[in-house]
């Protein structure tokens, strides 16, 4: 693979520059390097990233 395919995206949170995978895909799951919020991909082309929802622990409820 080459990784001048990749591309990179800027955190929401922490402004850092974020390198997508060249295999990246819309609705995965990956964490900024910088601040460590789990972000999810919302689009590859362009490039983009929101802060991924927060799931509430339903503690066998």
């Amino acid at each position: 693979m080459n990784a001048d395919l990749s591309a990179t995206a800027e955190c929401p949170v922490c402004g850092a520059q974020i390198q997508l995978a060249a295999d990246a895909v819309q609705g995965e799951l990956i964490e900024c390097s910088d601040c460590g919020t789990e972000l999810e991909i919302i689009s590859v082309n362009p490039p983009q990233v929101k802060e991924a929802p927060q799931e509430e622990e339903d503690w066998g409820e």
